[in-house]
């Protein structure tokens, strides 16, 4: 496919900086967890099915668009990023000595590993906004917005995983953003190579569905039971990836 926007350095530099603001945007994700303290258990609980739900959300959305591209690609891309969760997962519980911030042991374990997976799908998002911008500026900038939308949620989402574990507003956000990096990375080459780009993203947005499943039914949801009733794990589990199956309903990509 024919790149509409020229390749030059003033269209790159637009292309890496639309990335990075969808990056940034993921830094407000956390800004709702000001509203209230985390303290209690069963408080910590459902945070952890709410970040589950919301990226159960989140997968079901790459799903869909991924098996639109390349069937295939998608079964792949699912099978390894479970892998990768899997793999990640039994490594992190080798190590006593893990911090993240104020978080030690099982705590930094699982925001290391939802930080993991949530950066893995950032990945595929950058290659979106890169292979947006070949079809031309107005289409580039149309789903840098829904990107930058939809990244707020999955900053809620880390925030959801963090802050209930004593760590600051200000340093999840730092965290929420560091996630989300790899977008201007990916973006400009994707850009570059836009007919390649495009034959790799089902690929890219089944690893990130997979993973974010794995990491929810064997991590966030196992723990979250523990610590609440299963009923208020599901219900908040299920208003979540509402939510952002809403989101991602009423501001397509």
């Amino acid at each position: 496919m024919e790149a509409a926007t020229p390749f030059t350095a003033e269209n790159v530099a637009l292309v890496f900086f639309a990335a990075l603001l969808t990056a940034l945007a993921t830094g407000l994700g956390v800004l709702p967890l000001r509203l209230r303290t985390f303290a209690r258990p069963d408080v910590v609980a459902l945070g952890g099915a709410a970040a589950a739900g919301l990226m159960l959300g989140a997968s079901w959305a790459l799903t869909v668009e991924a098996v639109d591209h390349d069937v295939l690609l998608t079964v792949v891309g699912a099978l390894v990023g479970a892998a990768f969760v899997q793999v990640a997962s039994s490594t992190l519980h080798r190590r006593d000595d893990l911090s993240v911030g104020a978080l030690v042991g099982a705590d930094a374990r699982r925001a290391l590993l939802v930080v993991g997976v949530m950066t893995a799908h950032s990945f595929a998002e950058g290659v979106g906004v890169g292979v947006s911008f070949g079809g031309g500026e107005a289409l580039g900038v149309f789903i840098t917005t829904a990107i930058a939308i939809h990244n707020i949620p999955e900053g809620l989402a880390i925030g959801l995983v963090l802050v209930p574990r004593g760590v600051g507003l200000l340093r999840a956000a730092g965290w929420s953003v560091f996630s989300s990096l790899p977008q201007p990375l990916v973006a400009v080459p994707a850009f570059a190579v836009v007919a390649l780009a495009a034959v790799w993203l089902p690929f890219g947005l089944g690893l990130a569905a997979g993973a974010m499943v794995w990491l929810c039914v064997v991590d966030l949801l196992p723990e979250a039971v523990a610590d609440s009733t299963r009923g208020r794990v599901a219900a908040t589990t299920a208003a979540a990836a509402a939510a952002m199956l809403l989101i991602q309903t009423f501001i397509p990509t």
